[in-house]
C-alpha cells in the first residue's frame, strides 16, 4: 500500500539557492547596464552626428540607426535577464524543465555578453571596416564617442559585463553539477507493508478471518483476544436434551 503522507520532503541543496542568487545578481546587473544605456543615449547621438557632418552621408539616420541598436539589445538582454529569474524561481522547486531551459536561454545570454566584452576590447567602431565616400574613418567616430561620453561610462559598462558573465557562467556550472541531480529527480513515494489489523481500501475485513487478527473487544472475540468457539451441539440452551441424560424421562410407548 503506497502513503503519499509517508513521501519525504526535498531538501534543496546549497548549490540550487547560489545559482539563483547568481541569476537574480545577473538580473540586477542587465538592469543597471539599461539605465546607463538609456541615461547616455542622447549624448552618443550627438557625437555620431557631429562625426557624420559635412558629409554626403545623413547623420541624423545614422545616430538613430545605432542608438535603436543599442536600446534595443539592452532591452533584449533584459528581457532574458527577467526569463532567467523566473526560471531561478522553479529551479528552486526542483522543477527540471526549468533547469534545462536555464540552460538553454544561459548559453544564449553567455553568447551576447561575450560578444559585447569582445567588442569592447576590439575598440568598438575600430573593429568595423572603414565607411565609404567621405564618411568619418571608424577611429574619427570612436574619438568623438569617448569625448561625448562621461568617462566612467566605459569602464563601468565593462566591470558590469565582466560581473554577469562571471555569475551567468557559474549558476549554470552549478545546476550541472551532480550532487543538484537527485533534487530535481522526480520523487515516487515510498511502499510500506500493512499493519496488523489493517485492511485494504475498498475491501472490509470480515469478522474473523485468519491472517488477520481483530482487535480485543470486536465481535466474536473475548476480551482477552483469544477467539471462542461455538459450544457442541448438545450444550446449546435451545437443543432437544438427549433421552439417555440420567434423570430424564423415556418417551412412552403405547
Amino acid at each position: 500500500m503506497v502513503d503519499s503522507q509517508s513521501t519525504p520532503a526535498r531538501q534543496r541543496p546549497s548549490i540550487v539557492s547560489i545559482s539563483s542568487y547568481l541569476l537574480f545578481l545577473f538580473l540586477a546587473l542587465q538592469v543597471i547596464s539599461l539605465i546607463i544605456t538609456l541615461s547616455t543615449f542622447g549624448k552618443t547621438r550627438d557625437a555620431l552626428r557631429d562625426a557624420y557632418a559635412g558629409s554626403t552621408t545623413d547623420g541624423d539616420q545614422v545616430a538613430d540607426v545605432f542608438v535603436a541598436i543599442g536600446i534595443g539589445g539592452s532591452v533584449l538582454l533584459l528581457l532574458l535577464a527577467v526569463v532567467l529569474g523566473v526560471l531561478a524561481l522553479f529551479n528552486n522547486q526542483g522543477r527540471n524543465g526549468a533547469r534545462i531551459t536555464t540552460w538553454i536561454v544561459g548559453g544564449i545570454m553567455v553568447c551576447c555578453v561575450g560578444g559585447s566584452l569582445l567588442s569592447n576590447a576590439a575598440g568598438g567602431f575600430n573593429a568595423g571596416s572603414g565607411s565609404g565616400g567621405d564618411g568619418p574613418s571608424p577611429d574619427e567616430i570612436q574619438r568623438r564617442m569617448e569625448e561625448a561620453l562621461p568617462s566612467w561610462v566605459a569602464p563601468v559598462s565593462t566591470v558590469l559585463n565582466v560581473l554577469s558573465l562571471i555569475a551567468l557562467l557559474t549558476a549554470l556550472v552549478l545546476l550541472a553539477l551532480p550532487k543538484a541531480n537527485p533534487f530535481f529527480r522526480k520523487q515516487t513515494a515510498g511502499w510500506e507493508p500493512p499493519t496488523p489489523g489493517a485492511s485494504y481500501p475498498g475491501y472490509p475485513q470480515a469478522p474473523g478471518q485468519p491472517g488477520y487478527p481483530q482487535a480485543s473487544g470486536e465481535p466474536g472475540y473475548p476480551s482477552s483476544g483469544e477467539p471462542s468457539y461455538p459450544p457442541p451441539a448438545g450444550d446449546r440452551p435451545d437443543d432437544t436434551p438427549p433421552t439417555d441424560r440420567p434423570g430424564s424421562t423415556p418417551p412412552s410407548t403405547s
